[in-house]
């Protein structure tokens, strides 16, 4: 790690898994949970925790919203967080937007106040919103993931998709336009990355369970150009894009005549496994599409019964 690894190590990180982390997107969890215990960086999860508050904005009360991520802000400041730590693309952006709307329009401060005052809360304050994305890459740092890089990659080419809500609008993560940190880390653990030009396109987020052809279609651009790009799986930092690529590609399969079969894996399940991690406390065995590539890729320092 850096020069400052055993502060890092002594202070860990306040964590927000948010609802996804906990449902569809377990496996994230189970791999972010693994790959920061093998970086010796401890995650303390946020006491108390609610919804975001993600699906509810814009669409349905913006206002209520705010005031869910509202809460979860002010009950990391009180439990003594200057970083909050939360994985999923759609948490992330929910709390970036209500600390940007408290400090921009003194009416949703005042709204904010009022109703956390009601539940016996201060001010959100400012509490940092970190990306684990960006920590690997800015605390932990790409010489370190290199040096801990304990096994050597036995599969092929991957895209980096990073969807449209982690970097953008606000800075922090990455580059707004042309994100590169994803392919930076999985480079140090010797995975090699294509030039995916569609690694900021949307996915088509709830689309997909509501407009269903529409989002089916969105989905079948991005598996169609990874893999005319030579990637034969996706890596991704998002649980709704994850679980769109991974749990529909028969359903695009109807829809399209073409047939798909990739894995969609998450950036900490490919750090975590080249740093040691198991496959099943990587979550790896809960994959939908591209198992048996899967098995092939991970299960060198695994028994087969592990991918049962």
């Amino acid at each position: 790690m850096k020069a400052d690894d055993s502060g890092l190590a002594a202070r860990g990180y306040l964590y927000y898994p948010g609802c996804s982390l906990r449902a569809t997107g377990v496996a994230y969890e189970e791999s972010l949970l693994t790959l920061f215990r093998l970086l010796g960086l401890p995650l303390r999860e946020l006491e108390d925790w609610n919804c975001c508050g993600a699906t509810s904005y814009m669409s349905i009360d913006e206002g209520a919203a705010a005031l869910l991520s509202a809460r979860v802000l002010s009950l990391a400041r009180q439990q003594g967080a200057e970083d909050l730590l939360a994985p999923c693309s759609a948490c992330y952006l929910a709390l970036r937007k209500t600390q940007d709307s408290v400090h921009r329009y003194p009416r949703v401060q005042q709204e904010v106040e009022e109703s956390l005052a009601r539940a016996g809360l201060t001010l959100l304050n400012s509490t940092r919103i970190r990306h684990p994305l960006e920590v690997l890459y800015t605390d932990v740092g790409l010489p370190a993931i290199h040096t801990k890089t304990v096994r050597r990659w036995r599969g092929g080419q991957v895209a980096c998709y990073y969807g449209c809500q982690l970097v953008r609008p606000y800075e922090g993560v990455d580059k707004a336009q042309n994100p590169t940190r994803m392919e930076e880390l999985l480079q140090q653990v010797g995975v090699p990355v294509v030039d995916y030009a569609l690694k900021t396109k949307c996915c088509g987020g709830s689309l997909t369970g509501t407009l269903s052809e529409v989002g089916l279609r969105l989905n079948y651009i991005l598996l169609k150009e990874a893999a005319r790009k030579g990637a034969e799986a996706i890596v991704t930092v998002c649980p709704l894009c994850q679980f769109n690529l991974d749990a529909y590609q028969r359903d695009i399969r109807q829809q399209s005549g073409e047939r798909f079969d990739i894995p969609i894996l998450y950036f900490t399940q490919v750090l975590g496994w080249a740093l040691g991690g198991g496959v099943r406390e990587l979550g790896l065995h809960r994959a939908v599409s591209g198992r048996n590539l899967i098995k092939r890729w991970f299960q060198a320092h695994e028994p087969v019964e592990a991918y049962v």
